[in-house]
């Protein structure tokens, strides 16, 4: 009789790092694992351990060495590897810039839209013979977002809950005309990197939230115009915090039942027939819609 083998234990969350956030704090029984992927090769390896005797993974969005400006994030290769984990919950960590006089550098922001100025970046798992349409109307998870808001909270951060980040093409900062616009649409924060990553964690059918991390004004303030010394500088200063907060909410997510619109996201999203033509492409994204075709 074959001996079985035994399935590898799913990890279900995952924390993808932005700027200033290049691993986890207390994170133990570490392992680096490498991951290929039909899209390409993520960003970094991924760090698998336990944070709070939760499984998880951690994800260094612009590498740990941080060589990888926010234009070329392989997002569709770091979302197809954390799926591939069995990951269906991601907190996104991603430094921003204020557009609004109360929300201050070192605050928090848990957004609830998204704006998206990107130009040049692949933002579908779609195409090439499979057409897929997804809800995206609410980019975030709603009950993720509440835990995340909660955690800040009770980790005596000033938080705020709601509000628009606009994700610009960067790697430049906004001009002040373009920061002006933003400030006249209501827009809360500014970005480089929510954008592609929430639209590929829907089609994925993952749960996505982010906790934005107020470093400046953007360059809408007179005398106080963003700079990368302004953004480290305040991300120094913030380090503990954010750490504290997602040490703090990895239980909180992993007791958490998905009973989000997130969960079954391509439910009736896809229009196409799978055939002899088309057979290529659905092999390269089984993992995401085998389910359903």
């Amino acid at each position: 009789m074959a001996k079985k083998t035994k399935k590898p234990e799913q990890i279900k969350i995952a924390v993808i790092g932005g700027t200033g956030t290049y691993e986890i704090e207390g994170i133990q029984n570490l392992k680096e694992t490498r991951i290929k992927t039909p899209f390409g090769n993520p960003s970094d390896s991924v760090t698998i351990g336990e944070l709070e005797g939760v499984k998880c993974a951690f994800l260094a969005r612009h590498g740990k060495d941080h060589s990888i400006s926010p234009s070329e994030v392989n997002s569709r290769a770091n979302i197809y590897a954390l799926k591939s984990l069995g990951v269906e919950q991601i907190l996104s960590v991603s430094a921003v810039g204020s557009l609004k006089e109360d929300i201050k550098a070192r605050d928090f922001l848990i957004p609830d839209q998204l704006f998206d100025r990107t130009k040049n970046r692949p933002c579908t798992f779609f195409g090439n013979g499979i057409v897929g349409h997804v809800g995206f109307a609410q980019p975030f998870c709603d009950d993720m977002s509440s835990i995340l808001h909660k955690a800040t909270e009770s980790a005596g951060i000033k938080s705020h809950f709601g509000g628009t980040y606009v994700c610009i093409e960067g790697p430049q900062f906004s001009t002040k005309a373009e920061s002006e616009v933003n400030r006249q649409l209501d827009f809360s924060v500014v970005g480089m990197t929510a954008i592609p990553e929430a639209k590929l964690a829907r089609e994925a059918e993952i749960c996505y939230s982010t906790i934005a991390l107020i470093t400046d004004y953007d360059v809408w303030k007179e005398d106080e115009e963003v700079s990368v010394e302004t953004i480290l500088d305040t991300l120094k200063q913030n380090e503990s915090n954010v750490k504290r907060v997602i040490k703090s909410v990895v239980r909180l997510l992993a007791e958490r039942e998905r009973n989000c619109l997130c969960k079954n996201a391509l439910q009736g999203a896809i229009m196409t027939k799978i055939t002899g033509k088309n057979r290529k492409t659905y092999n390269k994204i089984k993992l995401l819609i085998g389910q359903y075709v």
